[in-house]
């Protein structure tokens, strides 16, 4: 038995994947590898998902040298630094059993790996003992180029509870973004979403859409949106190391022909131009890359508002 719970089941079963998914599910264990031991050691980055004190999802994106985040046992890793001052999952991270998901990628080689578990702190950082661990095909992953690091920075520089005009524009844009939701039980999980810029839709400054492209048939994030509707999203600016967070709620909608789309509502958003961070190259596009959906229809105004 590969361990889903009942969200991703339903999931499986609503699309006629089961044996699939139970095949593919066999590569999630609880040990780290060497390879993978020795994929974590050469990462710039981490992102980590994880609820804040009020119970908010969120995806945060933690940077440093190569050798920041590695594997000091056969199920723990361990990182060294913490989140700059004002991320949402600050003290998330510095609290003793938070359970979080991670994923670094590797925009180079196009790889990743996730590692699902609970937090340890330590002296210079933090450690997640390891209770899932997998890696992922590199469906949908843009490779770029690491450029230079950037010393100075503002910190966060905007908080809302919605999408100011610059942000809307950086959604338009991504071709990456990366989602943190809850697994039933109290863990959580953090994923990789990404395609040609356009993918994901602005409808509104509170919400946005985007297509669910084919992937291992496992639906961890989806079963999770099936079981708890709480999400966080993080939206990286490779070229200025620019950070949008966004913490919401989702839902899928399922079409007949077995398409996917999800809607993000947002709750808080967090804009962020944070110190040390590494700028990367313009992207070569993956070529499993879909071409663009058809534009989701908006949501129609709340009864009692006027449109101009």
């Amino acid at each position: 038995m590969s361990g889903y719970h009942w969200g991703s089941l339903a999931v499986q079963e609503q699309l006629g994947v089961r044996d699939l998914a139970e095949h593919v599910g066999r590569s999630i264990g609880t040990g780290i590898k060497d390879v993978a031991a020795a994929f974590l050691g050469l990462q710039p980055h981490l992102v980590v998902g994880a609820a804040d004190a009020q119970g908010r999802m969120w995806a945060s994106l933690l940077t440093g040298a190569p050798g920041f985040v590695r594997a000091t046992g056969p199920d723990r890793i361990t990182v060294t630094g913490g989140l700059p001052a004002g991320d949402p999952l600050a003290g998330a991270l510095a609290t003793a059993g938070t359970r979080v998901g991670t994923i670094a990628l590797d925009p180079r080689t196009r790889r990743r790996m996730r590692l699902n578990g609970t937090l340890e702190v330590t002296g210079r950082g933090f450690a997640v003992r390891a209770e899932q661990v997998f890696a992922n095909c590199p469906k949908y992953l843009q490779k770029r180029s690491p450029l230079r690091l950037v010393a100075e920075g503002d910190g966060v520089v905007r908080r809302g509870a919605g999408l100011s005009a610059g942000a809307q524009r950086a959604v338009a844009a991504a071709d990456t973004f990366f989602v943190a939701t809850a697994q039933d039980g109290g863990g959580a999980d953090a994923s990789h979403r990404g395609g040609l810029p356009g993918f994901v839709q602005v409808l509104s400054p509170v919400e946005l859409a985007w297509p669910d492209y084919p992937g291992n048939a496992m639906f961890l994030t989806l079963g999770n949106l099936t079981a708890d509707p709480r999400a966080g999203l993080l939206f990286p600016d490779w070229e200025s190391g620019a950070v949008l967070q966004l913490s919401g709620r989702a839902r899928t909608e399922f079409g007949a022909d077995g398409s996917r789309t999800v809607r993000f509502q947002v709750e808080s958003a967090v804009e962020s131009l944070h110190p040390g961070r590494l700028l990367w190259s313009t992207p070569q596009y993956s070529p499993a890359n879909p071409a663009l959906p058809q534009p989701v229809p908006r949501p129609l105004p709340h009864r009692g508002s006027t449109t101009r």
